[in-house]
């Protein structure tokens, strides 16, 4: 009723060609011409071989269209390879630990004379002290820095790190330093008169700071030289440019990572 078995005729299965990926340096040979190469890129959706001559040629990925090993074989571009995962910095250039909470609070501090000091310490340095569970404090200036030392009763467990604006010989700023010599205590400081100079001035479109003559408030000076009417205001401006440790100077960097170091330390180790 049906014919012939089709079982017993001279039917043959489908020979399968295999589908394998064009990795770089395979060595193939297209079936058409006899050119035989290794693979060594694509362009245009076609695989380009070079010979042992240095002779490069495309050919297109048409099915069975290549001999590998004297076997008829189907090329396909590899898929994209996941790129590796990047490292990712902190604004302080630390490289970010993935997973890790914050920490419970130390006992040791670092202070800072200012509300603006710590926001631009936290904009930095923010994210590794938290890490190390270290608090940043700001304080009304430091004029009464060797009482508050006094109070804060450091020791090797609990130490004491202190950012000082404008500790340059013979300021004002130094003598008082000077007078706080407790070994638990690091007092690390800048040259500039205000936090707000520790910050290129190119962040903020300024070739460099003005020069405020003495006697008049360095930032009622700044923000008349800049045409800004409030000090908010520009400080505003000047955070809103700082990103990472690149947009301030290196001193205030130096004097930060020291403060850091000197609180981390392992009390065994002190």
């Amino acid at each position: 009723m049906y014919g012939e078995d089709v079982l017993k005729g001279n039917w043959r299965r489908r020979k399968v060609v295999p589908e394998v990926d064009a990795e770089r340096d395979l060595v193939v040979e297209d079936v058409d011409s006899g050119f035989c190469g290794a693979v060594v890129g694509f362009e245009l959706g076609a695989v380009v071989l070079e010979d042992r001559h240095g002779k490069r040629r495309n050919f297109p990925l048409a099915p069975a269209a290549f001999l590998l090993d004297g076997r008829p074989v189907t090329l396909r571009r590899p898929a994209p390879s996941a790129a590796p995962a990047q490292r990712r910095l902190t604004a302080s250039g630390s490289v970010a630990v993935a997973g890790v909470q914050a920490q419970v609070a130390k006992a040791s501090r670092i202070w800072v004379e200012g509300i603006h000091d710590a926001a631009l310490v936290e904009r930095i340095w923010g994210d590794d002290l938290r890490i190390e569970g270290v608090v940043v404090e700001p304080l009304d200036g430091i004029d009464d820095l060797p009482a508050a030392v006094r109070a804060f009763r450091p020791g090797p467990a609990r130490r004491l790190g202190v950012l000082v604006d404008h500790l340059v010989p013979g300021s004002k700023e130094s003598r008082i330093v000077a007078a706080v010599t407790d070994p638990n205590v690091l007092v690390t400081g800048h040259p500039y008169v205000d936090i707000w100079q520790a910050v290129k001035p190119e962040r903020i479109g300024l070739r460099e700071w003005p020069v405020i003559p003495p006697g008049r408030p360095w930032k009622e000076g700044i923000c008349a030289a800049v045409g800004v009417r409030e000090p908010a205001d520009m400080w505003r401006r000047i955070l809103r440019e700082v990103s990472s440790y690149k947009d301030v100077e290196t001193p205030l960097i130096n004097s930060m990572e020291r403060l850091i170091d000197f609180v981390t330390v392992l009390e065994d180790q002190v």
